[in-house]
């Protein structure tokens, strides 16, 4: 009970600041319709067709007229009737992965449990035609025409980007491209894919033991799904901690210089893509010469790295 009421205290506290924020963001930002959100994703060089993962930050794209549904609706324009969209609609009641995990009653339902990913996500989660991963930590949502196969394969997936995965299944696609709206390139998911894909090749430990976390399926089936939490140590250097702006700004120069990433505004927000194959490739050649999403300072001196 006392969980419970923690849990509606910090909920209310939430949409409290949120409303506070977005009442000064209406005040004081520039104000971005559908139209130049559009305009705006397509000078960026999204296109008809497209299969885009999307990580954001709303607040960073100005005071977008009609909320996280515009921002929805102009990325469906753009992509098409012949794209697809994801989105991380990831659900952590224990606020970490191993908190999450040493829960004793937590049993993911997609019906009833929503995302701990923000005012977009939530949104996108129940607008129409999006289907949502059976996942107990890093569920992921998706819309478009094979918004079925990008997501149903996710509980029985050996691990959370691997084989079946909504991330292995992106990569699939003919036109994947990692989108980030008014973020930098410290929040990505996408960088774990190369950890579940190189496995034990991958130059550092990141994860620590492997739980099994139930999920309930639209037919009341559970599964059992794997989760492994990550090494802690290793949390403090990661590219998104907020002490390494350090690392966010080398792998920003590191894919521009590459030819890869390709930015500009979208609203009010900086903001990029890569193509999903590039992305991977060049994180794998990255990881080859000792630079990851975990390398200290010292790794990022020109003189460390092999020539």
């Amino acid at each position: 009970m006392l969980r419970s009421l923690k849990g509606l205290i910090k909920t209310t506290l939430q949409k409290l600041n949120r409303q506070r924020s977005a009442q000064k963001v209406k005040q004081e930002a520039q104000h971005i319709s559908q139209q130049q959100l559009v305009a705006d994703l397509q000078q960026l060089g999204i296109e008809q067709g497209d299969t885009v993962f999307l990580h954001s930050s709303l607040r960073s794209l100005g005071y977008v007229e009609g909320g996280p549904a515009t921002v929805i609706m102009a990325l469906q324009q753009v992509v098409g009737s012949g794209g697809n969209i994801l989105l991380p609609t990831y659900y952590l009641p224990g606020g970490t992965i191993e908190a999450t995990c040493q829960l004793s009653d937590y049993q993911f339902d997609p019906r009833i449990h929503g995302t701990h990913m923000g005012r977009l996500p939530e949104t996108f989660l129940k607008s129409a035609g999006v289907k949502r991963s059976l996942h107990p930590t890093h569920s992921v949502s998706a819309w478009g025409k094979d918004a079925d196969y990008l997501t149903n394969g996710h509980h029985q997936a050996p691990s959370v980007f691997g084989e079946g995965s909504p991330w292995q299944r992106f990569m699939e696609m003919p036109q994947a491209k990692v989108l980030g709206l008014g973020i930098s390139m410290g929040p990505v998911t996408f960088y774990h894919l190369l950890e579940d894909t190189l496995g034990d090749a991958f130059p550092l430990p990141v994860w620590e033991k492997e739980h099994q976390l139930p999920c309930i399926d639209a037919n009341d089936k559970v599964w059992q799904v794997p989760v492994r939490s990550y090494n802690k140590e290793l949390a403090h250097q990661r590219i998104d901690h907020p002490s390494r702006d350090d690392l966010r700004q080398y792998f920003m120069k590191e894919f521009q210089q590459a030819g890869y990433l390709k930015s500009g505004k979208v609203g009010s927000g900086n903001s990029w893509f890569i193509p999903a194959g590039d992305f991977l490739r060049h994180l794998k050649q990255l990881s080859s010469e000792g630079i990851t999403i975990y390398a200290n300072p010292e790794q990022l001196s020109p003189d460390a790295k092999p020539k």
